[in-house]
């Protein structure tokens, strides 16, 4: 009796155990995928630039060497690019989170007439190809005064980043009980106060994950700098260009760059990585 019990118990822990294995190769295989550009960036930086250009290429560096960095920062003004960027992003999340902030708590905690025609516009917008709008952009920043200005890029990148951050705000504020809310306003807190206080904190994880999204796509913009933006006033997307010379492309340099240009995404990836793992709702509601 007891063997005969014990088997489908044991099939059902070895199906079990095959699932897994199947889940975790697959999983490994999406990690070498997207983990393959990565490396073979970091391969190239780091070996010497004949190498780059080897019709046999070597999976693993032969030798190593920081001439292509030193031929990166040599190449053109890296640390102006840089900073602009750093500039265009972080005025770009700030304004974003603020103005997303309240756009995605208007539409979720209020009523008002033309509410479903809001919430469907945000969705139209962002499925408008951002080559589609290019044009029209170029004319309407040229007609401000705003064409190869910093100010100019900015608003240009709030167009299709601030739809994104009000959808997703959106989706965190509608998941925090509203009767949190009232319950802090029937113990005496305003409305603003209950923000403040109950909401507010419970939106935190969500409001860092949608700015390093956005200071990611800000970061990484490329076509709308290249257009919108002179030569001196170039932001390091475009800087990069200058590696492809009418001689061919310097590829080892300008892996050198890009692994550059990488560092200030990876870092803040990795300031703000508990905050944007940290529990939506952790300690609102116990019973």
């Amino acid at each position: 009796m007891t063997s005969t019990t014990a088997t489908p118990r044991t099939a059902r822990r070895g199906g079990f155990k095959k699932s897994k294995l199947g889940w975790n190769l697959l999983g490994l295989l999406v990690f070498v995928t997207a983990g393959f550009p990565v490396y073979w960036m970091l391969n190239t930086a780091f070996k010497p630039a004949k190498d780059a250009i080897d019709p046999n290429p070597h999976f693993f560096p032969t030798s190593w060497t920081l001439e292509n960095f030193r031929r990166a920062l040599d190449i053109a003004d890296f640390w102006g690019p840089v900073g602009r960027s750093l500039v265009v992003s972080g005025v770009v999340v700030v304004i974003g989170i603020v103005v997303g902030m309240l756009a995605a708590l208007a539409i979720s905690r209020f009523a008002f007439r033309g509410r479903k025609v809001v919430i469907v516009g945000i969705l139209a917008v962002q499925m408008v190809p951002l080559v589609a709008m290019i044009i029209p952009v170029f004319l309407l920043l040229n007609d401000l005064g705003q064409y190869d200005k910093l100010s100019g890029l900015i608003i240009t990148y709030l167009t299709f980043i601030l739809p994104f951050t009000v959808w997703t705000l959106r989706g965190f504020i509608v998941n925090i009980p509203k009767e949190l809310e009232e319950a802090a306003m029937v113990d005496g807190c305003t409305p603003t106060g209950a923000f403040l206080r109950v909401v507010f904190p419970l939106l935190a994880p969500g409001m860092v994950a949608t700015s390093v999204y956005g200071f990611i796509q800000a970061w990484n913009e490329y076509l709308y700098a290249l257009m919108l933006m002179s030569q001196q006033n170039q932001t390091a997307t475009v800087w990069l260009s200058n590696f492809i010379t009418k001689n061919g492309t310097e590829f080892a340099p300008m892996m050198a760059g890009s692994t550059m240009m990488a560092v200030p995404i990876v870092a803040l990836f990795l300031i703000v990585q508990r905050k944007m793992a940290a529990g939506l709702t952790a300690g609102a509601v116990k019973g």
